[in-house]
């Protein structure tokens, strides 16, 4: 055999040992036995509502518990009238806070949302006003989002929803405040803050 024959002859692939050339993994995988799946049962889990007893627990607690604790709160200020939360509090957002492991949505105000235009700033000016304060909430009974919906005052007497509206970071919400806090508005505010603008007015086109 020539050179170049020697480098251009047919090649051919020498028979496995591992067993016939002709098994494909694919067949092997089809062709095996497989296991019944066990179908999931449905059942129905109702989440308790206990009466009002709030523990020391962390700040940020779970969903359902934020749910439980809210929906206790609130039936418990619908049976013996408002109730009042003292103590320091976490921000949320600009229109959110949380005292005694307690969500609490300040009454009658819209702040942006975290991700919208001045969202952050609104949430960090709420930070500056509740700074080693001992922050009052008059909780009504009402809810909104798992959230007891309060009106929250500083020691010297001065409203957390004002101070935000006068600072144009929160628009007032004249649905649930009645127009109190929209004398307290700045020129251009709602311009400034459009997305919050737009959702009052959507709110307002779905309850019409």
């Amino acid at each position: 055999m020539g050179f170049l024959a020697f480098l251009f002859r047919p090649l051919t692939r020498a028979p496995s040992r591992r067993g016939p050339p002709d098994i494909v993994v694919r067949d092997v995988v089809r062709n095996m036995p497989t296991r019944p799946r066990s179908t999931p049962t449905s059942r129905a889990v109702t989440v308790p509502r206990p009466e009002f007893k709030l523990s020391a627990a962390s700040p940020y607690p779970r969903r359902e518990e934020r749910a439980t604790r809210a929906h206790a709160v609130a039936a418990h200020a619908r049976r013996n009238g408002p109730h009042l939360f003292k103590g320091k509090c976490w921000v949320i957002d600009g229109d959110t806070i949380v005292i005694d492991s307690v969500h609490i949505r300040l009454a009658g105000i819209d702040a942006p949302e975290l991700d919208h235009p001045w969202g952050l700033k609104a949430k960090w000016a709420m930070v500056a006003l509740c700074k080693g304060q001992i922050v009052t909430a008059k909780v009504s009974g009402e809810l909104s989002h798992d959230r007891v919906v309060a009106v929250c005052t500083l020691p010297d007497g001065r409203d957390l929803a004002e101070e935000l509206v006068k600072q144009g970071l929160a628009l007032d919400w004249a649905a649930f405040s009645g127009g109190r806090y929209a004398c307290h508005e700045p020129d251009g505010v709602r311009k400034r803050l459009w997305r919050a603008a737009g959702r009052q007015k959507a709110d307002a086109r779905r309850l019409h």
